[in-house]
């Protein structure tokens, strides 16, 4: 089995969010070729299991990209192009990791839509599995494991005035939704914490003005990162009304995670990293997944694995070499494995 041939053929199905059906359709094809069965659901995810029956292990990863066609290429092993590492490589090494799983009990690798958007696809399966473990599929490197998030708020604040001359002692409407804005910084520098992962942090991503006749409309779109401890709820509560007032309205609102080091599927992916060779490295990380929506609502062990580079997602360099691949399949290939036999001995 080529695994970097299969990781090509679906990079080379461009997915942008709101535009995955040719890539979740080549899921479907490469999981039945490896004898999976495979459909896609009712919203579009690409579905594939093997086995049947208890414990069920959900591999969650998800098969949109951000926006940049790139060229795809294959150059001695390693895959070049948007997707190879965030996400369609840890689908790959999933799909070929669960051909050496011969326990009891189902693997499902889901390729969801939407996740680099609102998360539509992983809301589908909220009511459409019941999973015991959760790997969400996402890039740590071979050798890493990642147990947080943070989580994200992201708002859009309107601000209504009238025209005033630009010599006048007034405020444009512009100054005054600059004003709120270094409010909103000065609110997130009040919950720095002992590390950036630990601190809320706050940036601007847009800023537009308009004006008709003598009114003027200011729209600023602000994104908060939030550490655990914090939850969407408590930082959106605490969001400065004046000056202004704006008009807010939520556009992202995700809590932030933190699983236990301990928790079964951390254990049995560090475990696997062990046997092949490597000290396991824990993430946090400051981005957010579709794990800080699901293991919430599901109340399951989970944490987030997958091969490549974090820090080439969303970028125009994503490659993954063919021998991380191998070793993401063998380390997910003895995850599967001890999952499958109801997790790590007692005391490991």
């Amino acid at each position: 089995m080529d695994e970097s041939r299969l990781l090509e053929r679906l990079v080379a199905q461009y997915s942008p969010s709101g535009r995955e059906r040719g890539a979740a359709t080549e899921f479907v094809r490469i999981a039945r070729e490896l004898g999976y069965s495979a459909r896609l659901d009712g919203i579009g995810n690409g579905l594939a299991r093997r086995g049947r029956g208890r414990p069920r292990i959900l591999f969650l990863g998800h098969i949109d990209t951000v926006e940049g066609e790139r060229p795809v290429r294959r150059d001695h092993g390693t895959v070049h192009g948007r997707g190879a590492v965030d996400a369609k490589g840890p689908l790959v090494a999933a799909l070929c990791a669960g051909l050496a799983a011969d326990g009891p009990g189902e693997i499902v690798v889901a390729a969801a839509v939407g996740e680099e958007t609102d998360s539509h696809g992983a809301r589908y399966l909220l009511s459409h599995l019941a999973p015991d473990f959760v790997i969400a599929g996402e890039p740590s490197g071979w050798d890493g494991v990642t147990i947080a998030y943070k989580g994200e708020l992201q708002v859009e604040a309107t601000f209504r005035g009238q025209r005033t001359h630009y010599s006048s002692p007034f405020p444009t409407t512009a100054d005054v939704a600059l004003d709120w804005v270094g409010a909103v910084r000065a609110y997130a520098a009040r919950h720095t914490g002992a590390s950036p992962f630990r601190s809320l942090t706050a940036k601007v991503v847009s800023l537009d003005s308009t004006g008709r006749a003598g009114a003027e409309t200011v729209r600023a779109v602000i994104d908060l990162r939030i550490p655990p401890g914090l939850s969407a709820r408590d930082v959106r509560r605490g969001l400065p009304t004046e000056p202004g007032p704006p008009e807010i309205a939520d556009r992202i609102h995700v809590d932030p995670i933190e699983v236990e080091r301990t928790n079964p599927v951390v254990l049995a992916l560090v475990h696997g990293i062990r046997a092949g060779g490597a000290r396991p490295t824990i993430w946090r990380k400051a981005g957010t997944s579709d794990l800080n929506l699901v293991l919430p609502a599901w109340g399951v062990p989970g944490a987030a694995y997958g091969p490549g580079d974090a820090k080439l997602d969303h970028t125009d360099h994503e490659r993954l070499t063919a021998a991380e691949l191998r070793r993401a399949i063998a380390v997910l290939g003895s995850a599967f494995r001890e999952l499958q036999n109801g997790g790590p001995p007692v005391g490991v």
